[in-house]
């Protein structure tokens, strides 16, 4: 019973992460996908889904603490896509998503990534 209870507490907190953001991830995507004539949620012939895939990018969205996971996906769909790899960091939390934001910008330079980094973000 213990167990039931505490794995439906880490699925509660899990999930209360998640709502913490001022938008969800999707309406950032879609925002400047459109503003850029991109396609949203472009699907690849595996299943994977390209967050945006413009004329010249294949371009993964993520908030910056997620700044690992996005610059491996976004090294994916370019290589999937045959466009160039991009990636839109999304800080929410100015100076303490610096680090990650530095993070990936080693990254970014060393794996010819572009980078995008979305702040102060009003719809």
């Amino acid at each position: 019973m213990y167990k039931f209870i505490f794995c439906l507490l880490i699925l509660f907190l899990n999930q209360s992460a998640y709502c913490a953001h001022r938008y969800p991830e999707r309406e950032y995507q879609e925002y400047w996908c459109n503003k850029e004539g991109g396609i949203v949620e472009f699907r690849n012939q595996d299943g994977t889904r390209v967050d945006c895939l413009t004329e010249n990018y294949a371009v993964e969205f993520d908030f910056a603490e997620k700044w690992a996971e996005s610059i491996g996906q976004a090294l994916y769909y370019g290589l999937t896509t045959g466009k160039k790899s991009g990636v839109v960091l999304i800080s929410e939390n100015g100076e303490k998503d610096l680090p990650h934001i530095q993070r990936a910008q080693i990254l970014s330079r060393k794996y010819k990534i572009t980078l995008w980094i979305i702040n102060n973000f009003q719809l």
